[in-house]
């Protein structure tokens, strides 16, 4: 049975969560009788802590508006939670004149955290990383996020326990570079011990994270989120696509990002202007075609298709239909 002394920091833990609290409701969430809580609040007010008695039919317990209260209790998720969104904050540029608020806020939780917290928390941001301005994210599990970026962070393998899209399961040991947050999703990016190659896992699919003895060597080049982009660009799909774009790499990446195709310089074609030796050579992998004729449209710049030929059957169908639309009156 927990001790007096843990039910009241317990009982302090509730009212922090805000609104007022019925005798009963505290009673059943401390599993002791209602005589008790009242004891346990006249020791939280012995403390200083200002618990106000409201009257009433939906009467209880509450915590005077505006107190500060120390300390900060949160649970892992809870301080995960707060910490994941400020550094999504930061990441969208909402910042004071002077100073990023979130970094002070971070900083102030950051310091009335347990140690044992803290130390798994600052891994995790250490190992964090994004694509770009982060949105609405999925919820990770907060023991696998914390143990995947402690290995990140110490360079330990870890072992996964993983389901890929095609529903099959495998056991893997990976030596993990680092956790990136992309397109609403978690990811966690390294070398697949067992195969010899980087990979990419979504977090979501992982059922189980546990760290291994040993440890291995920092890698070079790109960042984790670079490495996740190259991965999607690159991944085995059905179709694979190769154009030349007359565009800068801007005009280009504005509807063709990096997770989606790779870009690389190509000089003019033969008969082409020279003076813009802006061609670009493109390539992609799709497992459908059919989003890609209005993509290429949507681009307004010239491109050559050099396969597969099934694109420019589709492209040359849109322009008939669009052709078609545009001569009616």
């Amino acid at each position: 049975m927990p001790r007096p002394t843990g039910r009241v920091l317990t009982l302090l833990e509730l009212l922090q969560s805000g609104g007022t609290r019925t005798v009963a409701e505290l009673a059943d969430r401390l599993g002791v009788e209602g005589r008790t809580v009242r004891r346990y609040v006249n020791q939280l007010i012995d403390l200083d802590v200002p618990v106000e008695s409201v009257r009433g039919r939906y009467g209880g317990y509450r915590l005077g508006p505006g107190y500060r209260l120390p300390p900060l209790m949160l649970s892992d998720d809870e301080a995960l939670a707060v910490l994941l969104g400020l550094v999504a904050g930061r990441r969208a540029g909402l910042t004071t004149a002077e100073r990023t608020a979130n970094e002070t806020a971070s900083a102030k939780i950051r310091r009335v955290l347990p140690q044992h917290i803290a130390r798994r928390l600052d891994a995790l941001l250490e190992a964090l990383d994004f694509t770009d301005q982060p949105g609405e994210l999925d919820h990770p599990d907060a023991g696998l996020l914390l143990t995947v970026a402690d290995a990140v962070r110490h360079r330990r393998p870890v072992s996964i326990r993983y389901t890929d899209r095609d529903g099959r399961r495998s056991e893997r040991t990976l030596h993990a570079y680092g956790i990136v947050a992309h397109a609403g999703r978690w990811y966690v990016t390294g070398k697949d011990a067992q195969v010899g190659e980087d990979r990419t896992f979504r977090l979501d699919r992982i059922a189980d994270a546990r760290a291994l003895p040993g440890s291995f060597e920092a890698p070079v080049g790109p960042a984790p989120a670079q490495r996740v982009l190259s991965g999607f660009a690159t991944a085995e799909y059905r179709h694979e696509v190769i154009l030349r774009v007359d565009g800068t790499v801007e005009q280009i990446r504005a509807h063709l990002p990096a997770a989606v195709a790779t870009l690389e310089e190509h000089e003019s074609p033969d008969g082409e202007d020279r003076a813009t030796e802006r061609w670009m050579r493109v390539k992609l992998r799709a497992e459908r075609l059919d989003w890609l004729p209005g993509v290429l449209a949507s681009l307004d710049r010239p491109f050559v298709i050099e396969r597969p030929a099934e694109l420019r059957d589709l492209v040359i169908a849109l322009a008939d239909r669009l052709a078609s639309c545009a001569r009616r009156a």
